[in-house]
């Protein structure tokens, strides 16, 4: 079954930036790069202001092949993409060169051309700074938010709450919440 994909993924509110998470597949890839270390609403805000910055629509070749030291300082702003703007960077251009390596740039052919569930969370493992967990809510995102389902999609999403669960602004707040008690449930636990 195929869902349509939404007209914005409320994740930053910002309604320019919602919208181009739901219509650019890298800036949905790149929001989900950036999403380590720092707030989920900023890091998926990273790609907005990526695109602002270049003064054009986001191309993963061009970005691949964008000077470092530049892309360096086009990720420290003010403000900063990211909380470490020359490593993510460096991860952006990493993940955009594995993406014409692989897809010819085309970050869509990533999903719409795996086979089923589990080859779409093997072609996510295989990006720069996508790792298990990271993989796992990028499937869920896929199928929940944007209708990216191939069989065993389901199987291979993550199994706790995610940006994947988050349907309106202000859900953020509540999946924070949850991601702080699971946390200090860990550190609890960890303790005995």
């Amino acid at each position: 079954m195929t869902v349509t994909p939404p007209p914005s993924l409320p994740w930053t509110n910002n309604p320019d930036a919602d919208r181009l998470l739901a219509a650019d597949p890298l800036a949905l890839l790149i929001g989900m790069l950036l999403d380590q270390q720092f707030p989920m609403e900023r890091a998926f805000f990273g790609p907005f202001l990526l695109q602002e910055r270049l003064g054009r629509a986001l191309d993963a070749g061009e970005i691949a092949n964008w000077d470092p030291e530049e892309m360096s300082t086009i990720f420290r702003g003010p403000p900063a993409i990211h909380r470490y703007p020359a490593s993510m960077a460096k991860r952006t251009q990493a993940l955009c060169q594995a993406l014409v390596d692989k897809y010819d740039g085309q970050t869509e052919r990533l999903w719409n051309e795996a086979d089923d569930g589990r080859d779409l969370y093997r072609r996510l493992m295989s990006l720069p700074g996508f790792g298990e967990m990271k993989s796992r809510v990028f499937v869920g995102v896929l199928g929940k938010r944007m209708g990216v389902r191939p069989p065993g999609w389901e199987a291979q999403s993550a199994q706790r709450p995610s940006i994947a669960d988050v349907a309106r602004w202000e859900d953020v707040a509540e999946l924070r919440a949850m991601k702080r008690e699971m946390k200090k449930a860990a550190k609890a636990k960890a303790k005995k």
